[in-house]
């Protein structure tokens, strides 16, 4: 059957999210936060800090597969710090080449790359050479930087490195975020190269998620904002696929993720930042479903955690007595 992934949201898709959405089911595999590698080596608590799956080895709590995601533009860093991860057992590496941050990209990493198809080569050919065989060695890289013509040519870099796959996220650098993906670009890529590449780009709903399939050519799809705002998407999807009865998640469901997210968040960070991670998610969800925006609105000028933790135990009341 297809694979779902979900995608790496740096500040977003933590450990925590991962444990939450990998649970629902549907997803089949995640990719990390990037991890920034520059000129000196990262201790390894650092690593497991990022990605505490390493000790599970390599899988959320749900049994699903965590693929360790490096950026960076110096190959014999990279391949180190790829050595090291595999060594505290993850079971793939990724290279990120799509990040549009500029911050990031004024230190030659992420989607800035993509002017430079032999810089990205080097990178993951040292990589690739650093590991067992039996280690996949994945990239993620948008269309370009600025434009679209070198689109090919770092696909045709990636594999001639040796890499297992590769995903595409269909807009370049400059063009962010913004509709539409361009999928029929990734079409484009995928008949320039053998190895399997992956579809992702403004996949929302079921009817999204075939058009890109049907547009991209790709079999596999990588799922990023769709499941944030929607977390039981992959879920259903599969559900769709296989003809089994739809059942998604509803409010109450939701409500209970939610509350177990924050109570999770106020685990990891101090008081001050705990309650813009909720709005944070509220605001991904709040475009797509009326109640979060509901929601959205009662919390967004709430700080304090006692209040916040009876609007969130209030909602939950609510959703459960309007369940049918």
């Amino acid at each position: 059957m297809a694979k779902i992934m979900l995608a790496p949201m740096e500040g977003v898709v933590d450990a925590n999210m991962r444990n939450l959405l990998t649970r629902i089911g549907g997803i089949d595999t995640c990719v990390t936060e990037f991890i920034r590698i520059t000129g000196q080596p990262l201790p390894d608590r650092d690593l497991l800090k990022k990605v505490p799956e390493l000790l599970n080895p390599g899988c959320s709590t749900n049994g699903v597969p965590v693929i360790v995601q490096f950026l960076g533009c110096n190959p014999q860093m990279l391949a180190y710090h790829a050595q090291r991860a595999v060594a505290l057992g993850a079971r793939g590496i990724d290279l990120n080449f799509g990040c549009p941050s500029k911050t990031v990209n004024k230190h030659r990493g992420g989607a800035v790359l993509l002017d430079e198809p032999d810089t990205i080569h080097q990178i993951v050919a040292a990589v690739r050479d650093s590991l067992s065989a039996d280690i996949v060695v994945s990239a993620k890289m948008r269309l370009g930087n600025k434009d679209k013509f070198l689109a090919v040519d770092n696909a045709q870099a990636i594999e001639a490195a040796g890499a297992s796959s590769l995903v595409v996220h269909a807009r370049t650098k400059t063009e962010g975020y913004r509709p539409p993906a361009h999928w029929h670009w990734i079409r484009k890529i995928k008949e320039s190269v053998a190895l399997p590449v992956v579809a992702n780009g403004d996949v929302w709903d079921w009817q999204d998620y075939q058009q890109c399939r049907d547009v991209s050519g790709c079999e596999d799809v990588m799922i990023g904002r769709g499941l944030l705002a929607n977390p039981g998407l992959a879920l259903t999807i599969k559900q769709r696929l296989r003809g089994d009865t739809v059942v998604g998640l509803d409010w109450a469901d939701i409500m209970r993720l939610i509350i177990e997210y924050y109570e999770n968040v106020q685990l990891q960070l101090p008081p001050p930042f705990v309650s813009g991670r909720v709005k944070q998610w509220l605001n991904m969800m709040r475009k797509h479903n009326p109640k979060a925006q509901q929601l959205f609105e009662q919390i967004k000028k709430v700080s304090d955690l006692k209040e916040m933790t009876k609007l969130l135990d209030l909602q939950l009341k609510l959703a459960l007595a309007d369940r049918p």
